[in-house]
């Protein structure tokens, strides 16, 4: 945490108390060995991240320098069994998530695109030759994943519409169609696709190499978020995928929503982080701004404002810590994903849009770091599924009437 030097207000010095978003005290709840890679986990994202952050998120550009180090913290697989993977609980998984998303949302969907969709679709799709053959050298960061599933005309609608088709030719797999808004895809090396077969209409989930026969992949650029995350527009053209690079053991969508009800409570933890990481910058600003003579966290409303933050914080990581005790005791369900995701993402925009209004002017200033989270927090309501899809599937487990269309 950052120190603090006394100020002099009137006759009284002030020194302000730490900065520290987790209130109720959340992360002691973890184990001695959980809480020493959390701590390095916070370590690496101050000292290796905070200081390039800012630079790489306005040049829409990617710091790879980091993946090594980022490789020796640990974290590939937290969650995950076996294979090299960094093992723990699902609570570990979320705060780690939580840390990364604190100090930068981007960096936090990098490590979830190629440790949770694409390393976990292996994981829960693969069979037992293709996770020791994947796997491990993901653990590891040497190898990086992407995931694609959404397309430039279907997102929400993905289950039932999916465009990509799949056809088996002898031993190979002929894949076309388009994947749009693939993180990591402009330079992963194992890209997961899901593809309709033509013949079943079932969907079926394949390991594609950047330099497999008709893949190609173009940046997506002049994005307003995540812009440290490299996007990207797949095309695949008669790809031909080998039946060996097939993930045997998805055959249908629900398949593929095992993937996504994993990873969807990853995007809640870094709404978590994300509000969390504005909360604890306006904080700070608070006690070293002044005005009329003495620093702008003396004065009501913006104490108002701070305790609104905190109170979103709090209840986001409250509820997070007991939907990570429900994946851990094995009995989480969409419903239970869903609502985390809808509920803690609303509360993140919330959050930011009060860090920026407390920086005033200031707060559109890339340098005093809340923009970046402003603008960081729209796209983390939106991927994932939006609160709207999320909503339906919680309104039909609690009411048992279906509103889909």
């Amino acid at each position: 945490m950052a120190t603090h030097q006394a100020k002099s207000i009137g006759k009284t010095d002030y020194a302000p108390p730490p900065v520290e978003g987790d209130f109720y005290r959340i992360a002691a709840v973890l184990n001695d060995s959980e809480r020493a890679l959390l701590k390095n986990v916070r370590e690496f994202t101050e000292g290796v991240i905070a200081p390039v952050i800012e630079d790489y998120w306005s040049r829409d550009a990617f710091p790879f320098e980091i993946i090594p180090k980022m490789a020796e913290v640990g974290i590939g697989g937290v969650g995950y069994q076996g294979y090299g993977a960094a093992g723990g609980s699902w609570l570990l998984n979320g705060l780690v998530a939580m840390e990364l998303a604190r100090v930068d949302a981007s960096v936090a969907t990098f490590w979830g695109v190629h440790t949770g969709l694409s390393a976990g679709s292996i994981y829960l799709c693969g069979d037992e030759q293709q996770k020791q053959r994947w796997l491990p050298p993901m653990m590891r960061f040497d190898e990086i994943g992407s995931f694609g599933l959404t397309e430039p005309l279907v997102g929400s609608a993905t289950s039932g519409g999916m465009m990509t088709t799949c056809r088996r030719e002898g031993d190979s797999w002929i894949l076309n169609g388009q994947k749009k808004w693939i993180g990591n895809s402009t330079f992963a090396d194992i890209n997961v696709i899901w593809a309709r077969e033509e013949d079943s209409n079932q969907v079926k989930g394949f390991v594609v190499r950047k330099d497999n026969p008709g893949f190609s992949v173009e940046k997506i650029k002049t994005k307003m978020a995540l812009r440290v995350v490299q996007n990207g527009l797949i095309t695949l053209s008669d790809c031909r995928v080998p039946e060996a690079d097939r993930l045997q053991n998805a055959n249908s969508f629900k398949d593929t929503a095992k993937v996504l009800r994993m990873t969807r409570t990853g995007v809640a933890w870094f709404a978590v982080g994300c509000q969390m990481g504005a909360y604890e910058h306006a904080l700070r600003y608070a006690t070293e701004r002044t005005q009329f003579g003495r620093p702008i966290g003396g004065f009501q409303l913006v104490q108002d404002l701070l305790v609104r933050m905190l109170g979103n914080v709090t209840s986001t990581q409250a509820m997070m810590l007991r939907l990570a005790q429900l994946q851990d005791e094995g009995v989480m369900r969409d419903e239970h994903a869903s609502l985390a995701k809808a509920f803690c993402t609303v509360k993140c925009r919330e959050t930011v849009g009060y860090a920026r209004e407390l920086l005033g002017g200031n707060g559109i200033l890339l340098e005093n770091h809340i923009g970046r989270f402003v603008a960081d927090a729209e796209a983390i309501y939106s991927y994932e599924g939006t609160r709207e899809m999320n909503t339906l599937i919680v309104g039909k487990s609690i009411t048992g009437l279906s509103a889909f269309v």
